[in-house]
């Protein structure tokens, strides 16, 4: 009876998942999201009962050219990511901790972020149910010196601008900020079988007075389940989606399918809304996991004319071991002659 209950609640999420309008593109996106819940979900930290590392690098919009007023300027840099987890059980903590730090480059901007994570978690029912808090440390950089005011055009092919005349240019440079914020998450999962999980990120909001913009609230809900094909038990559907909001005025979704052989090797498939189309495949080769994306861009971003995106291309490795626990002994002895 539960077990229906959850798929049904997990369907309801997908069909949810497909009919939410795309507005804007949230916070960092990742293809390969199902191996990475740590980065939206704080909660997540150590419920694999295992220590594991990850890393993972993102080539958006791969082949988008972004002409440039002059050749020492920056504007055709597309969005580029790169990603680091650790995350582990600590059991005298009751939970786990985790570890992310990031970087992302588009053009004149990037950013850099750090995030603790501590998730406290208990046995509830067939499975465990964990919540979460998270620190979140954020430098961001704008280099103002590569932007060029409309009057500043020469219409000259060799010298295509002349020196900044826009007043609100002049002086300018490459400028940065540091924030902090914090976020918090809940994840209950049954290990092998299903998981859910909502969190809330930047919950402070926190606001950059010298780059003129505020962190906007994100939430997710993110859901998965594991079902075994009774007729031939070496494959598993790993079916998966996740919903975003900044500040419930921008949405976006996604959701993927993955069919997985003997925990060997797996291939499937995820659509993004109004975004890509994305093809994913990797191995379990030992106590590694390698992941690749390929995402077909459907927007007018990617309708393969000429310096138009040519896709996403991500790579994901991670390293899980188990730290066998050692044998407890008693701290005391009883001599039955002293037993009456």
């Amino acid at each position: 009876m539960e077990t229906k209950l959850i798929k049904k609640a997990l369907l309801l999420l997908m069909i949810v998942a497909f009919s939410c309008p795309v507005r804007a593109q949230l916070e960092t996106q990742y293809t390969q999201y199902m191996f990475n819940l740590l980065s939206f979900n704080p909660a997540y930290a150590g419920s694999s009962g295992s220590i594991c590392a990850s890393t993972l690098y993102r080539n958006q919009w791969m082949g988008l050219r972004l002409d440039s007023p002059a050749p020492d300027m920056r504007a055709g840099v597309t969005p580029t990511d790169y990603m680091f987890t650790f995350d582990m059980p600590v059991h005298f903590l009751h939970g786990g901790i985790g570890l992310n730090v990031f970087h992302e480059g588009i053009g004149y901007h990037s950013a850099t972020g750090l995030t603790f994570d501590y998730a406290f978690r208990l046995y509830w029912g067939p499975g465990n149910l964990a919540a979460a808090v998270e620190a979140n440390f954020n430098s961001t950089s704008f280099d103002f010196t590569q932007l060029v005011g409309s009057n500043d055009f020469t219409g000259n092919a060799t010298n295509p601008i002349s020196s900044a005349n826009d007043p609100l240019l002049n002086g300018s440079a490459d400028e940065s900020d540091f924030l902090i914020d914090v976020s918090t998450g809940l994840f209950y999962q049954v290990p092998g079988t299903y998981y859910i999980g909502l969190s809330a990120k930047n919950l402070l909001a926190a606001k950059s007075e010298v780059l003129h913009f505020q962190n906007s609230r994100v939430f997710y809900l993110m859901g998965g389940y594991e079902w075994v094909i009774p007729t031939n038990p070496s494959f598993k559907l790993k079916p998966s989606a996740m919903i975003k909001t900044a500040n419930f005025a921008t949405f976006t979704a996604e959701a993927s399918c993955l069919v997985d052989y003997r925990n060997a090797f797996w291939l499937g498939g995820a659509y993004r809304l109004q975004d890509g189309i994305s093809i994913l495949g990797g191995v379990n080769w030992n106590k590694f996991k390698l992941g690749l994306s390929y995402d077909l861009t459907t927007s007018k971003l990617g309708t393969f004319k000429m310096n138009r995106s040519a896709g996403t291309l991500e790579l994901y490795l991670r390293f899980c071991f188990k730290v066998p626990e050692q044998p407890k002994y008693p701290s005391s002895y009883r001599n039955t002659r002293y037993l009456f």
